[in-house]
């Protein structure tokens, strides 16, 4: 029997070019990718808003994750969820994982205020500043900046992140570090949603092979919870410093092309 595969793909400096988030080059690859109905489950720092707008144009439509891992977005009917504890949202069965955006913006201000420190969130920002700070075009700004789960934050005194995090484990949060950002989120990661997703994937078709594909570390739960874990060489020609991973393969290339690399050489499509 055909073994079945699940590809779980963080987007910004994998899927998605790191300076112009574009993913024509892995273009050629994900229509053959899909072309074998093999699903691809996007997995993300980024908003609901981003991510849907995202998959439109590479043509998916399966469950993604957002907010590293503040919710799993589930196309109604894509699954059995009977007896799970879930939301209806639009045409999306969601469940959340992580904890509400107003109170984690109103611990953000909290620790910078008891702290002093010089920190800004993405709520503090117009979307012309964002758009100017991360190289997003104004609309995708907007969208960005439709946080439900996540504060992404820019620290000025970048020494002073161990503060940050112990004061952050106060409120019952963490930070996590992104490509461009760090994050303030709740006692959430990339990981649990993806067991959580690779179990559902597993109930419907039996076995599955799962490959995890990602450059940073808040990409570690994830990759350190697939089968096949694919670390994406960076754009400055460098690779995140991870713990060693069973089966780890690492891109010669970076971006889409890295992700296109590593696809063909994993499923050996021709």
């Amino acid at each position: 029997m055909r073994t079945r595969f699940a590809i779980f793909s963080d987007l910004d400096g994998t899927l998605l070019d790191h300076h112009t988030y574009s993913f024509e080059a892995a273009l050629p690859v994900l229509k053959k990718v899909k072309s074998r109905q093999i699903p691809v489950i996007l997995i993300t720092s980024k908003t609901r808003a981003e991510t849907e707008a995202i998959s439109r144009k590479m043509g998916l439509n399966y469950p993604f994750i957002v907010e590293n891992g503040g919710a799993i977005f589930i196309p109604r009917r894509h699954f059995n969820l009977e007896g799970m504890k879930k939301l209806s949202k639009g045409v999306y069965e969601v469940i959340q994982l992580g904890v509400p955006y107003r109170r984690i913006r109103r611990a953000l201000k909290m620790i910078r205020d008891q702290a002093n420190i010089r920190l800004v969130g993405f709520s503090d920002l117009k979307p012309s500043q964002v758009a100017s700070i991360s190289g997003l075009d104004q609309n995708t700004a907007r969208l960005a900046k439709k946080r439900e789960y996540d504060e992404p934050f820019i620290l000025e005194q970048p020494g002073r992140i161990k503060e940050i995090r112990i004061r952050a484990r106060e409120f019952g949060l963490q930070v996590v570090k992104g490509g461009r950002f760090y994050h303030l989120i709740g006692n959430n990661d990339k990981g649990k949603a993806v067991r959580i997703l690779k179990d559902l994937y597993e109930r419907k078709y039996g076995s599955i092979k799962s490959i995890g594909l990602g450059d940073s570390s808040n990409d570690l739960p994830m990759l350190k919870e697939v089968d096949i874990p694919v670390l994406i060489r960076r754009a400055d020609g460098k690779y995140e410093k991870l713990p060693e991973l069973k089966n780890l393969v690492k891109t010669k290339h970076s971006g889409p092309n890295g992700w296109a690399e590593a696809i063909n050489k994993i499923l050996d499509i021709r």
